[in-house]
């Protein structure tokens, strides 16, 4: 039998669904890994769980109170508590770590992302805004330091297992497949009285709010797209979509000579998840093997720009570049946070978007300061709108 090197990690959004699906496949595996930090925002009660199974030197939370809090639980003995931006960017970058899991939810997500890499750790990466708000600043950034960006989400990660090995001159075409989410049959006239608890439950994967709406939208496959462009150093105009409701194809690879390699599997996110983590090998995680008859058929369709418009709008700031996108992603995570909080109808996130989006000029991105100055931006504007009511 092959002898492995234990990895260490640090997850930055360990409380996710992303890092409960990691930490779980370190407790199938503790002789491949060791956690070294943890870090989280508010859900200190789950963080010290987590403190007490895996052991971490290091922890993050998102204010000294909530730090307070955590060290009040009795949890902690020997871990070092931090807190706020600088405690993300340490648990990020901490010496100890071989490779940081970004799994933080939004925007934020590119301090730490930003703070491994310039430490010379390879990145897991599943928070897709750090490529969409600031993808030429990342990719440049990993190649000056030599470290590997490794997808978790499921259609890179498919992606990046077809193209192992080819050139990308033989490509045509990337083809993200999405679910459609649990409305991709309804009317216009019905997705306008969609509920934030309806718009959560999604029919394939156990995902968080944010990115469960995201999914119902099709916005989430926009940003993937323009993740995808950066990942794979591939033209928004050589990227595509289909929606796949079972979810068993999970992205696929189209070559100049007309064939299509696909990468298959249960909707899982565990297996993307360990296959960046063990890269380039694969771990044993004793799932039930996919039962191709049981899953058939498989079917595949356009998505429907009128029915889903942020999908569109998503393709348009792809195209547009330069803060288009960082705008674009502002804007809905402002829109989805009034949505889930009953403040916006769910074709209010659409209109929102849009109209964010006309009050902003493709300029190019010369440092992080653009960056923040866009998306602080978007956000006043896409807040200005939703109060004014007139979606």
């Amino acid at each position: 039998m092959k002898d492995f090197a234990k990895k260490r990690l640090s997850i930055v959004g360990s409380t996710g669904s992303i890092g409960l699906n990691t930490l779980d496949i370190v407790a199938r595996h503790p002789d491949r890994f060791e956690v070294v930090g943890l870090a989280c925002g508010r859900n200190i009660q789950l963080l010290a769980m987590q403190i007490k199974q895996f052991q971490p030197k290091y922890v993050a939370v998102f204010d000294s109170y909530l730090a307070d809090e955590l060290v009040s639980t009795g949890v902690i003995e020997k871990a070092r508590v931090l807190f706020g931006k600088d405690g993300y960017k340490t648990v990020a970058a901490l010496n100890e770590a071989d490779i940081m899991v970004s799994a933080m939810v939004g925007a934020a997500g590119l301090v730490p992302t930003m703070a491994a890499i310039k430490a010379g750790k390879d990145v897991a990466l599943a928070n897709k805004e750090s490529l969409v708000v600031a993808g030429s600043l990342v990719t440049e950034a990993a190649r000056k330091h030599k470290v590997k960006l490794l997808p978790v989400d499921s259609e890179h990660s498919a992606i990046f297992q077809c193209l192992e090995g080819r050139d990308m001159r033989t490509v045509k075409r990337l083809v993200l497949t999405a679910s459609g989410g649990p409305f991709f049959r309804l009317s216009v006239e019905e997705m306008a009285v969609i509920t934030p608890a309806q718009a959560v439950k999604h029919p394939k994967w156990s995902m968080g709010k944010k990115i469960s709406v995201d999914s119902a939208t099709l916005i989430n496959k926009g940003l993937e797209l323009i993740e995808a462009s950066w990942l794979f150093d591939c033209g928004i105009e050589r990227l595509g979509v289909v929606i796949h409701p079972q979810s068993i194809v999970h992205s696929m690879v189209e070559f100049v000579d007309g064939s299509i390699i696909s990468q298959m599997g249960a909707p899982d996110m565990r297996i993307p998840i360990s296959y960046a983590l063990s890269y380039p090998d694969r771990l044993e995680l004793g799932f039930r093997p996919l039962d191709l008859v049981g899953v058939s058929p498989l079917e595949f369709f356009e998505p429907d720009m009128d029915r889903f418009p942020c999908l569109r709008l998503a393709i348009e700031a792809a195209n547009a570049g330069g803060v288009m996108p960082v705008a674009l992603n502002a804007a809905n995570e402002v829109a989805v946070e009034a949505f889930l909080a009953e403040r916006l109808s769910f074709a209010g996130i659409a209109a929102t978007i849009a109209k964010t989006l006309e009050g902003f000029t493709p300029c190019e991105i010369t440092g992080i300061d653009d960056i923040y100055q866009a998306d602080a931006l978007a956000r006043l504007r896409a807040d200005e709108y939703i109060e004014s009511g007139i979606y």
